[in-house]
């Protein structure tokens, strides 16, 4: 038997859980760890001005982007960028947007010929994530919404509890705790 519930409440949600959990041991349980254009858009809204717009990158370029036409975008520096990407996923786990489990959505390529330790030739991002990614971007760009501006999507709340995240700067900024409508 196979089942999808959409739209469910946090109470639903929750007792439907605990019967789960109840019965786990019956049950094989599969978790859907790909991206939708909500998960992307939360993605996108927790990271800082300079990944957001390395993601966007990506996505422009169809999911290839050589890493020195990033090189050049970010003058040289990847660095920041890049650890911001990587913190995203597991971010995302603990904050329960998404399960354990789910791929980073940009990831860097090396050249297979030189196995040692080396910079990465590009980023890429499968086709696949690359149409979410982009439908995220336009749900966001519709609401006329600045990627770093708190809201909701989907009539969906997701609890941020005492989390902030890496500025352009260093500094630390509010994650929001809501997609824009």
């Amino acid at each position: 038997m196979k089942i999808t519930i959409e739209g469910a409440s946090e109470e639903f949600e929750r007792k439907l859980l605990a019967l789960l959990a109840d019965h786990r041991h019956e049950l094989a349980v599969a978790v859907d760890t790909e991206w939708d254009a909500e998960r992307a858009a939360l993605y996108l809204l927790s990271l800082p001005a300079n990944a957001q717009r390395f993601a966007r990158l990506v996505v422009d370029a169809d999911g290839t982007k050589p890493a020195e036409e990033l090189r050049e975008e970010f003058h040289g520096e990847l660095r920041g960028p890049t650890i911001a990407l990587s913190r995203a996923v597991p971010r995302g786990v603990r904050m329960g947007w998404w399960p354990e489990g789910t791929a980073a959505p940009v990831t860097p390529m090396y050249d297979p010929d030189h196995p040692s330790w080396q910079k990465a030739i590009a980023y890429t991002m499968t086709s696949e994530n690359v149409t979410v990614f982009r439908q995220a971007f336009e749900q966001l760009a519709d609401r006329g919404s600045r990627l770093s501006t708190a809201g909701t999507i989907g009539g969906r709340t997701v609890s941020r509890a005492h989390h902030e995240a890496e500025s352009d700067d260093g500094e630390s900024a509010d994650v929001p705790a809501r997609l824009p409508e």
